[in-house]
């Protein structure tokens, strides 16, 4: 089970204590109800009768099926769940966004699909900037995992352990879509019709500031070349320490990145 910050904790607590369910029980269905973005869940608890599944609007099912009791406080909790998690700003996926997400691992498992403020992001699965904060949208589709920050109008996309950041400008993103190739290969929907990400600017890659140039297509990889002016080398160095001391990089990659920067001088 996922860590739970303090927030999550007197959450639970405090479901824990008007439901009669044990913290345990609770911490889990938390995770069934935001895996399934507020409107069902799948779930497996001893204290839910085993195995069920839940939708907002009245289908409640459970293993002990005869067990009306129990069947109505199983769905009052996930009511109250939902009503929670909807309170959350940005933490419901709503409108049009289609989620694409692929071997996320089974619906109501040990671990949330989407990032909350109920628990400890994972430092393992968590492959996006920390400052970004909490994705608006999150997927993946063959080897490219993507994450959109609405509000810092940011787009992340790791291809096999190559991350890059893109300013998504002025585009209302609503689904994602992919070829065979890479990150140069996924589009997206906006207010403007289909968009290929290659045409968005690159901020950062591999957690190194991108001078502003060439679309992400054209955008030679770090220490690929010697154009960068000093000044944009210097602001990078600076971007690298600050993810550094946030412990984004180890010192081995921090050591090697910075190499690379001052090579480029």
């Amino acid at each position: 089970m996922s860590q739970l910050t303090t927030h999550g904790q007197q959450i639970v607590d405090d479901l824990s204590a008007r439901s009669g369910f044990s913290a345990d029980a609770v911490s889990h269905m938390l995770v069934a109800v935001m895996n399934g973005n507020g409107f069902m869940a799948q779930f497996a608890h001893p204290e839910f009768g085993g195995s069920g599944q839940w939708m907002r609007g009245g289908m409640t099912m459970i293993g002990d099926m005869f067990n009306i009791q129990l069947k109505g406080r199983v769905d009052g909790l996930c009511s109250e769940i939902a009503g929670l998690l909807a309170s959350q700003p940005g933490l419901i996926q709503t409108g049009s966004f289609q989620s694409q997400t692929q071997n996320s691992g089974p619906v109501g498992g040990n671990a949330p699909a989407m990032a909350s403020p109920f628990f400890v992001p994972d430092a393992r699965s968590q492959w996006y900037p920390q400052e970004l904060g909490m994705p608006t949208s999150s997927g993946a589709q063959n080897s490219t995992r993507y994450a959109y920050f609405a509000n810092q109008h940011r787009l992340a996309v790791d291809t096999g352990g190559d991350v890059w950041v893109y300013d998504t400008l002025d585009h209302q993103i609503g689904g994602f879509s992919q070829q065979q190739g890479g990150s140069q290969s996924l589009t997206f929907s906006s207010q403007r019709g289909p968009v290929n990400v290659a045409s968005l600017p690159v901020v950062y890659r591999n957690g190194i500031a991108v001078p502003p140039g060439p679309p992400a297509g054209t955008t030679p990889a770090p220490g690929a070349g010697s154009s960068a002016s000093a000044a944009s080398v210097y602001e990078a160095l600076e971007q690298l320490a600050s993810l550094k001391s946030k412990g984004i990089l180890t010192e081995q990659e921090y050591a090697a990145k910075k190499g690379e920067l001052l090579s480029r001088i």
